[in-house]
């Protein structure tokens, strides 16, 4: 399957720069691509769907990726989606730190490299990203330098701050990221909001309004997109019939399930299969 590949010269100042922002706000749809660097990827707002080495996954607000040179990824259906694109170069990077455990590479696998970030911790992620990218812009020998180090600041921030997407050690006072996991863990099953504002003694209507403001979309849409995204991976790399696909995606009735898949992505799920097989 042919890409396009970007180049470490069309993006870094200098060869002596290892580290540069790339803002994208608004993230456009862009097609499957890969590159000669690394660079961390930090979901703001909006939402979309992020495809990484043909896995698809339904992104919003605090999603954090590490992709490593040579994956290939794309961004489709987007939906007033805002990201920071945090390039670097590992054999630039000239400060003693054991990055190989900072930043996982080729040796980790890609369910190793996909996190969710808290909330409080985006506040503070979100400083850090300003000041990177205000440094990164200068080639003087200092500025280089100030770059590197804001940059394994930044690397070890989200160490901090990040957890796995199904993780359950977050606390109640975090409302939204609560919600994203439990969405997440009802891709299979019923998810009533009124019943889990009940549980963590939330109000469903405040609990609404802030996470439309901050993925962009309501909650029984964004439910469906996670839905319909793991439709797509098991329609890609699975055997299952149409309305086993269905059923694992939460959908009762696999006519149903078509007329979404195709209202949302202009074809059917058999089609989808179809033409993925023939491309790969």
């Amino acid at each position: 399957m042919s890409n396009l590949k970007l180049d470490t010269t069309d993006y870094f100042l200098s060869d002596k720069n290892a580290i540069i922002v790339e803002d994208r706000h608004p993230q456009p749809n862009f097609p499957i691509h890969s590159h000669e660097f690394n660079e961390l990827v930090i979901v703001w707002r909006g939402n979309g769907l992020h495809i990484l080495n043909d896995v698809p996954y339904a992104i919003t607000r605090g999603d954090l990726f590490y992709v490593n040179a040579g994956d290939r990824h794309s961004y489709e259906s987007v939906n007033e989606l805002e990201l920071d694109n945090i390039l670097y170069c590992r054999h630039r990077l000239t400060l003693s730190a054991n990055w190989g455990d900072l930043l996982p590479g080729e040796d980790v696998g890609q369910d190793q490299r996909y996190w969710r970030l808290s909330s409080p911790g985006m506040s503070i992620l979100r400083r850090e990203v300003d000041a990177l990218a205000r440094e990164c812009m200068k080639t003087d020998s200092l500025s280089v330098l100030l770059s590197e180090t804001l940059f394994l600041q930044l690397v070890l921030l989200l160490l901090r701050f990040r957890h796995t997407p199904d993780s359950l050690l977050l606390s109640d006072a975090e409302q939204l990221d609560l919600l994203l996991m439990a969405l997440r863990t009802s891709i299979n099953e019923p998810f009533r909001l009124e019943s889990f504002c009940q549980q963590h003694q939330l109000n469903a209507r405040s609990l609404k309004t802030v996470f439309k403001e901050q993925t962009g979309i309501g909650v029984n849409q964004y439910l469906r997109q996670l839905r319909l995204c793991k439709a797509m991976d098991l329609l890609r790399h699975g055997q299952q019939t149409i309305g086993e696909v269905a059923a694992q995606c939460g959908f009762d009735d696999s006519n149903y399930f078509s007329v979404v898949f195709n209202q949302s992505f202009g074809t059917s799920p058999r089609q989808y299969r179809q033409r993925f097989q023939k491309r790969c």
